[in-house]
């Protein structure tokens, strides 16, 4: 029985060494069930192809740019040349790109269907040049305009009067650079040599300014010859015969605009009301004053020209409304306002005589 007991413990030991032979491990576990167990191999998955497309959109290069507001050189000149051309720009070419070139850079943008910027960048560039073509030096430094058409000042009449001392100009001077006066300088600058634009440039004004001398007040402005005009209802005073009048007759109730005995202007007149009686005598213009407004009365007396004291001859809209029902607080009244303007605008200068009669 003894001996029997100590096989089976010898069995048994055996079958724990063959055990711990055969693991893979110390650990315990499944390990040992899995012995001789065939285990598939692992297949890897296939790497991946990177996409032909780039994980961010590239972005086109920015455009170069030409020319910019600000810029100013010689080759800004040849871009407002031919934006000139290109009937864009209606400034003189100077080389500075200021706001009229931004304009008309933008305006041309915006006609050739080109993105609408303001600045030059090279497809505008490019674009304004295969429509244009390249600026002669007269259109890159244009001569400068001293005088041209439709101009109206001094200088004008200046102009006028020194092409009449050549004969290229008939009428009187007038400050007005009209058609007229286009072709008189048309006319100049032929006779001389030069270009015949009818524009007066620097040129043209020097050439003539050399030829003739400095008009005098009368060749700049004539005196203007008025036609006389019947005088026969006036009651001409003696008094009137002589020199610049202005003859009133409280008897016909008229003025008489006279020069050298002649008259030249005829008007009806009212005179002071009772009590305010409109002083007779020999005067003389000693102040005009267009828009004027009496002090003392606070009413309107248009083209004033004063001869005594406060009494002065002037429009009445009283008189043109009402006739001779009323009278004035002592001025002569004139209810043709066209012609006591003319009187004031071109006839009657302070220092004028004023004659007042029966």
């Amino acid at each position: 029985m003894h001996s029997s007991r100590i096989r089976t413990a010898v069995a048994a030991t055996l079958a724990a060494a063959v055990l711990v032979l055969t693991g893979c491990s110390s650990d315990g576990g499944d390990h040992a069930s899995n012995a001789g167990t065939t285990v598939e191999p692992t297949v890897d998955a296939p790497a991946e192809t990177p996409s032909e497309e780039p994980s961010e959109k590239e972005t086109e290069p920015a455009e170069e740019v030409v020319f910019k507001p600000g810029d100013n050189s010689d080759q800004v000149r040849e871009l407002q040349a031919r934006l000139v051309q290109a009937k864009r720009l209606k400034a003189v070419p100077n080389g500075n790109y200021g706001p009229a070139t931004q304009g008309a850079v933008t305006d041309y943008q915006s006609a050739a269907d080109l993105k609408v910027t303001g600045i030059v960048y090279t497809s505008t560039w490019d674009k304004l040049k295969s429509e244009t073509r390249t600026p002669t030096k007269d259109e890159l430094f244009p001569k400068k305009q001293v005088l041209g058409h439709g101009d109206n000042s001094d200088k004008v009449r200046e102009l006028q009067a020194r092409l009449k001392q050549l004969g290229h100009f008939k009428d009187k001077p007038t400050g007005y650079y009209g058609d007229v006066t286009q072709a008189a300088v048309k006319a100049y600058q032929q006779a001389v040599g030069i270009e015949a634009t009818g524009t007066v440039y620097e040129d043209t004004w020097e050439k003539l300014t050399s030829q003739t001398k400095q008009p005098t007040p009368e060749e700049l402005r004539p005196p203007v010859e008025i036609p006389a005009v019947d005088g026969s209802q006036a009651d001409l005073d003696d008094r009137c015969m002589t020199g610049r009048v202005l003859c009133i007759s409280k008897t016909s109730k008229k003025l008489a605009w006279m020069i050298d005995g002649k008259v030249y202007k005829l008007l009806d007149v009212r005179f002071g009301a009772a009590g305010y009686e409109t002083r007779e005598g020999v005067f003389s213009v000693y102040w005009k004053s267009r828009e004027h407004v009496s002090t003392i009365y606070d009413s309107p007396m248009p083209f004033a020209m004063f001869f005594d004291g406060g009494q002065a001859v002037h429009y009445s809209e009283n008189f043109a409304q009402n006739g001779y029902t009323g009278g004035s607080y002592g001025c002569v009244n004139v209810r043709d306002y066209e012609g006591i303007k003319w009187l004031f605008d071109s006839q009657v200068k302070e220092g004028d005589k004023v004659v007042i009669h029966w």
